[in-house]
Formats: structure tokens, C-alpha cells, sequence
């Protein structure tokens, strides 16, 4: 438990030194903070969660009259230091961090709307990160204050070490990504007690994009401290996250990276950017990343490729291996959840951490109309009620950031199946999101609606959407993802007026009407 205190402490940002303070003539007044407090940057609603997991702020607060929270937001923030994300022991459900809705109850899954909601809040909200942190296991204890250790949740699927120890003189670099037989023996490990029988029980589900096992499978028990002997070549003092990326040309599938970082902040309890980022890849390969300025939110410096270090012996003196997208149960790709639940309170603070720290910010709706985005059709353009702008979200033609202020600032989004419809965690919380057409794949951005808590429609009636042909997929033969499609007018317009509808009855729409204006 110790070390699992220290670890946490590791990550935090330090008070400011002592002998950096300054007095003014005999008062015991601070010129200069106690704390770095601008460096937490976070959103206004998640202050008193983050100060409620880090005492040692509250106390520098309550010392320093240069702390905001004291004087500008004494209110909002160090009175409300009950409030919780939902994964800490002393958490009261009453305060935590939201709670998701459930319509009915999906036999099977659960008997009530109680146990409904339970089950969708370990599925995929502040539960399953509690239950993450509740699997951690030390598979390598410290044999004296200050050396290495290895801490790992259930099947490896996040670590975090002190003191690593990784020999890459001679890696064994080809055309895969995600070598399995990378280190051999003393290649990657650390000066600690090491439980090897229970660690190597941990392969269950090694994979590259599920566990850790492969690339820790081989961790060793040194039998000197790496550092002190002189054994590194170069020291890393940075608290580094180690990450294995999916795809980074697909927006659905590299977000599962980004919002899986930040389950792993929660986990590690640390949203600082002063930390370095190491893409995982065992190949000699680039990566092509189009949505690389989301890294912003994360950290402050480029992301590190792990042949960065070859020819060199590293030590890192913090180090996380990061929640890998594709994991079995893991959030957000292929996850099996229970139905006719929505709003997860987890996907609502990662919109608003990443909106926040992008500098994304809510420019309207403005004189009452409701504005729409839509990727293909000039249908609307003819009703008074809609504000409509058609985009074309290419990388080479718009920033992400600026991709991102258009979406922030929709209030019904249209588009048919695809990556691009993964925008819709970045709507404010009274959006639709109207996929036009599901290609047959039901519930990928449905789910995907559900865990960010936007109401989400499709195309109802099938005699009125015209494909093309059957579709032509490169391998599999005839497939419905791979064809065009034309649209009954009349039947688009009445989807997109419920759209509105629904927009203008949610409890946070700034015009709420009367329902019968539409």
C-alpha cells in the first residue's frame, strides 16, 4: 500500500521547493505560489475531483493566497471536496462524477434499473476504472525504499514500473509492429523481488492490442541496481507512457487509444503534460497519425518512437504501459455493454478534458436556430429553422482542431457509416448524432452515442434508402459498407425535424421550447 501511495505521489506535480519561497519584510505572505497551479489545466467542472484525490494541493491551497481556488472559486471548489469520479474508496454514490440513465431493463443482464445502471457503470464508466485499479497486483516488490518495482492490473493489461531497466543494444527490428520475441532474458527488468510463477500466469490473453504480456513476459530480476551500477546509458527521469497505437488514419480506432490514456491518467491519478509519450512499435516502420494534434491534451513534447533508444541501454525512473485499445471488455472497441443505458460520466469528462485542453470552446447556438452539420446533402438548406453547413473533414484541407470547433459547435451531426462519425464524443450534450444510414452494422456508433450520452438516430424506413449495388469489398465479396447510396428527400427532412425535436426538449438546449413549436 506504501508503494502504491509513493508511486502515485511520483506523478504529481511538486510543490514548489522551499527555498524558492520568498517572504515579504517579516510577513508570512508568499510572493510565489505554493504550487504550480496553472499546470493542472483542467476543466472548471473537474477541479474539486482532482483536488479531492490530491490532498496535498488542498493543503498548499489553504496556505497560499495566490491559490484560485481559494479566492476567485471558494465556493464551487474547496467546499465541494466531497465530490468524487466514483473509483475512490471513501466515494459516496451521491457524489460522484454523474450516473448513467437506463430506460429498461435488458433481461439477462440485470433485474432492475438499479442493477441496469450498476452493471453500464462497470461496463464502461468510473466502475470499470475502479475495477482496474481494484486488479492491480506487485509482481516485483522493492527490496529497499527507492527500487525498482513492477505493479500490474489483470492480464497485464496496464503496468507501471519504477526504475525499468530495458537493453536495446540489439533489437531484432522487422516488418511486425508488435514483435512477441522482442527481449530475450535481462533485456528488459528490474532490481526487485520478482513472483515469476504468478507474473507468467498473467498470458491468458497475451495479444498485441490487449496485453502487455508479450513485451513483459521476459522481465528480469537484476541483481544490482541498473542505475547506481552505471548499467544505463541514458537515464529517463520524465514520467513516460508507454503506448501501442491502432490505426491513426481511422478516427474510431486511434480515439480508442486516446480515450484508453486517459483511463490510464485516472488510473496513475495524473493529468500532467510534462510527460513523455513512446509509441511501442518493434518495427522500423513511421506512423501516420492524422489526428496528431489531440497529443496536446496529453502531453507537451513530441511523441518518442521506441527505436528513438536503439543502440542504447534506458532506464526509466517512472513508467506506464498504458490500456491497450482492442482489449476483451476494454472500452471502446467491440464492447459488449447491456442495452437501454446511456451517459457514461467517464466519455463526458474525457469530451471535456480534450475540448478543454485543445482550447475547443462553445460559440453559440446562436438567435435560436439549430445548427446542423452534414457530410452530403443540400436538403435542408430550405428551412428556416436550421443554420446547415456541409463539410468535407479531409486532413490535408482542415485541422483537426478546426474539425473539432465545427463539431463542438453542431447541434445535429449527419453522416453516413464511418470513422468520421466519431466526432460524436465531442458534441455538446444536447446534440443528436444521425447516422444516416448503419450499413448493417447496428451497434458500433449507436454504443458509441450511448457511452458519450448524445441521443442517437438512424435511417427507419429501408424502402426509402437506394444502394447503389451490393457493395464490393476488396476480399470478402458482396458487403453493404462498400457501396453508395441515394436517400428519399422527404423521409431525410422528417428524420432531421424529430432530430430537432429532440435537441430542443434536452434539459441543458440554452432555447429550450415548448415541444409543440415543432
Amino acid at each position: 500500500m506504501l508503494m502504491l501511495f509513493m508511486f502515485g505521489v511520483l506523478f504529481q506535480k511538486t510543490l514548489v521547493k522551499t527555498e524558492d519561497i520568498i517572504l515579504t519584510d517579516g510577513s508570512n505572505i508568499f510572493q510565489v505560489p505554493l504550487y504550480s497551479y496553472k499546470n493542472i489545466n483542467l476543466p472548471e467542472e473537474h477541479i474539486p475531483y482532482f483536488l479531492h484525490n490530491n490532498q496535498h494541493v488542498v493543503t498548499a491551497c489553504k496556505q497560499d493566497p495566490h491559490c484560485p481556488y481559494k479566492f476567485l472559486y471558494q465556493q464551487k471548489y474547496m467546499k465541494k471536496l466531497k465530490a468524487c469520479w466514483g473509483y475512490e474508496k471513501s466515494c459516496k454514490p451521491e457524489n460522484r462524477f454523474g450516473y448513467p440513465t437506463c430506460d429498461y431493463v435488458e433481461i439477462g443482464w440485470a433485474n432492475t434499473i438499479e442493477e441496469a445502471q450498476d452493471v453500464f457503470w462497470k461496463q464502461a464508466d468510473f466502475g470499470y476504472v475502479k475495477e482496474r485499479m481494484n486488479e492491480m497486483k506487485t509482481h516485483c516488490r522493492p527490496k529497499a525504499v527507492g527500487d525498482s518495482s513492477l505493479q500490474c492490473s489483470r492480464y497485464l493489461q496496464y503496468c507501471r514500473a519504477t526504475n525499468l531497466y530495458i537493453d536495446l543494444r540489439t533489437p531484432k527490428r522487422n516488418h511486425d509492429r508488435f514483435n512477441e520475441d522482442f527481449f530475450q532474458k535481462d533485456q528488459i527488468g528490474g532490481y526487485c523481488s520478482m513472483n515469476v510463477e504468478a507474473f507468467l500466469a498473467e498470458g491468458q490473453r497475451k495479444s498485441p492490442l490487449q496485453s502487455w504480456f508479450a513485451e513483459l513476459q521476459t522481465y528480469t530480476e537484476l541483481n544490482s541496481r541498473p542505475i547506481e551500477n552505471g548499467s544505463c546509458d541514458i537515464i529517463v527521469e520524465k514520467p513516460t507512457y508507454f503506448m501501442k497505437f491502432d490505426a491513426g488514419v481511422n478516427m474510431y480506432h486511434h480515439f480508442c487509444d486516446f480515450v484508453n490514456l486517459y483511463i490510464t491518467q485516472h488510473v496513475t491519478n495524473s493529468f500532467s503534460t510534462d510527460v513523455n509519450i513512446v509509441m511501442w512499435d518493434t518495427s522500423a516502420y513511421g506512423y501516420g497519425d492524422l489526428f496528431d494534434e489531440t497529443w496536446e491534451a496529453f502531453t507537451e513534447y513530441e511523441i518518442i518512437h521506441l527505436k528513438s533508444y536503439d543502440s542504447k541501454r534506458v532506464c526509466f525512473k517512472e513508467a506506464v504501459f498504458s490500456l491497450l485499445p482492442r482489449m476483451r471488455y476494454g472500452l471502446f472497441y467491440n464492447t459488449p455493454l447491456i442495452s437501454g443505458c446511456h451517459g457514461t460520466g467517464l466519455f463526458r469528462a474525457f469530451s471535456q478534458h480534450v475540448l478543454h485542453r485543445l482550447n475547443i470552446t462553445q460559440e453559440g447556438p446562436k438567435d435560436e436556430k439549430i445548427r446542423v452539420t452534414i457530410l452530403l446533402a443540400n436538403a435542408l438548406k430550405t428551412l428556416s429553422l436550421f443554420e446547415v453547413q456541409i463539410v468535407n473533414y479531409k486532413y490535408r484541407e482542415l485541422r483537426f482542431k478546426e474539425q473539432l470547433r465545427i463539431t463542438h459547435n453542431t447541434d445535429i451531426f449527419i453522416g453516413i457509416h464511418g470513422a468520421g462519425l466519431t466526432h460524436l464524443l465531442f458534441l455538446p450534450d444536447w446534440a443528436v448524432i444521425f447516422e444516416l444510414y448503419n450499413c448493417e452494422d447496428e451497434r458500433c456508433y449507436l454504443d458509441l452515442a450511448r457511452l458519450r450520452g448524445v441521443h442517437y438516430i438512424t435511417w427507419q424506413k429501408k424502402d426509402k434508402v437506394f444502394p447503389q449495388d451490393e457493395g464490393h469489398h476488396p476480399t470478402l465479396g458482396k458487403h453493404p459498407k462498400f457501396t453508395n447510396y441515394s436517400f428519399d428527400v422527404e423521409e431525410f427532412v422528417r428524420l432531421v425535424l424529430l432530430a430537432a425535436d429532440q435537441v430542443s426538449q434536452h434539459s441543458k438546449w440554452p432555447f429550450r421550447r415548448k415541444h409543440d413549436e415543432f
